[in-house]
């Protein structure tokens, strides 16, 4: 496992992606979540040795990449038109060491029963599973946990980790797995003795993060989170160790959501990037991991 900074979740946008890497060389972290359409287009100005240059000379992993599909819209030519882009970016990750992708499926739909809901996931997902497949990467798949996301829907959706591997089995391409996030186990209920059927194969990011304090767990608003360790809500201990004894060995994020971190971001990038670092530093401490 190790500390990967995900500027975005931290309300650090707007960067290049020089600038973004020797943001997490001078933060402390040792992986990156980048932009991949950003990567696509440096390396069609530069190569990609230029750009594997700038993350070995940083000491930086080009650890994962956001998927680049808007899958969730209804829209059958939008997603289309994004699938046929995907080969290609899809390939100069891999080129840059970077094999795995992720994203997150929403709890609810306004206009699908549940059972046409997930008929309709696995018709959208599988193709770009194979995709995917094909260029050698890994793709996670997250739910959304807190109750209070999916209440807003008029068809409920899946929610959980049983759910999210019901609906893997389903789109049936081995290189599927899941994006992990401490907060949506906990916002659904769940722990981390809910991760024992899992293997290292199965995981494919993970994303840590703590939750407001004085807050009931299905009064949990999703956009609304702290930084791993900041109040002790969330067993991140022992979400961390269950990872340690599945064997998982990649990237771990901090997600936080905070007002009060996007706010320092907005002034000063770095200090907002050191103090994420600093709360990895901590959890990494507190589960014997340093």
């Amino acid at each position: 496992m190790y500390r990967t900074l995900g500027p975005e979740a931290l309300g650090i946008r707007g960067l290049v992606l020089p600038d973004v890497i020797e943001l997490a060389r001078a933060s402390g972290f040792e992986g990156l979540s980048f932009n991949i359409e950003d990567a696509a287009a440096l390396a069609a100005d530069h190569g990609v040795a230029y750009e594997r240059d700038l993350f070995e000379r940083a000491g930086v992993r080009p650890a994962h990449w956001n998927l680049p599909i808007d899958w969730r819209q209804p829209g059958e030519d939008e997603w289309r038109a994004g699938l046929s882009q995907l080969p290609k970016l899809a390939a100069v990750a891999k080129a840059l060491g970077a094999d795995r992708t992720a994203t997150y499926m929403p709890s609810g739909s306004d206009d699908r029963p549940c059972d046409v809901n997930l008929a309709w996931h696995v018709a959208r997902l599988r193709p770009i599973a194979e995709v995917l497949w094909d260029a050698g990467c890994r793709f996670g798949i997250e739910y959304i946990g807190p109750k209070t996301y999916r209440a807003q829907f008029r068809h409920e959706f899946i929610h959980t980790l049983a759910g999210t591997l019901e609906l893997i089995g389903a789109i049936g391409v081995a290189n599927v797995g899941l994006m992990l996030d401490s907060w949506h186990i906990y916002a659904a209920g769940e722990s981390a003795a809910d991760l024992g059927r899992l293997t290292n194969r199965d995981v494919v990011v993970v994303h840590v993060n703590d939750a407001p304090a004085g807050v009931a767990r299905d009064e949990q608003i999703d956009t609304v989170r702290t930084l791993p360790m900041e109040t002790g809500v969330i067993d991140l201990v022992g979400f961390m160790a269950k990872l340690r004894e599945l064997g998982y060995d990649g990237p771990v994020m901090p997600e936080p959501f905070s007002r009060r971190l996007e706010d320092l971001a907005a002034t000063d990038r770095l200090a907002a990037a050191r103090e994420a670092a600093r709360s990895m530093d901590s959890l990494w401490r507190a589960a014997g991991l340093a």
